[in-house]
């Protein structure tokens, strides 16, 4: 879990570092135009939340796909260990055909 937290923040921190990548998000607002310390302050703060609804948004994906591939390891699972009972079934029945066979050409 600290581990899917940690890649989705560094792959949105990856994003925010390329070139002119604040102008590529859509919802962060430019705050280095602001001449006053409040309004600076209060579009930085939004920033901060949009990121923080970004990650969340991100973390429920990542989770829902996680969980998505889990439900289709344990079924393959499932279906991996119905073929090996299926499989010893037939080794079974084929050491038995092969008994009677070598009884019956011994005969």
């Amino acid at each position: 879990m600290i581990k899917m937290r940690t890649l989705v923040a560094l792959a949105l921190l990856a994003a925010l570092l390329q070139p002119a990548a604040a102008q590529d998000i859509r919802g962060l607002e430019v705050c280095t135009a602001e001449k006053q310390m409040e309004r600076r302050t209060g579009c930085l703060q939004a920033n901060v939340e949009f990121l923080q609804q970004e990650l969340t948004k991100l973390k429920r994906e990542a989770n829902d796909k996680f969980a998505t591939a889990a439900r289709d390891l344990a079924a393959a699972k499932a279906e991996i260990a119905a073929l090996k009972a299926a499989l010893a079934k037939l080794d079974g029945e084929l050491v038995q055909m092969r008994a009677k066979a070598e009884s019956a050409s011994k005969k």
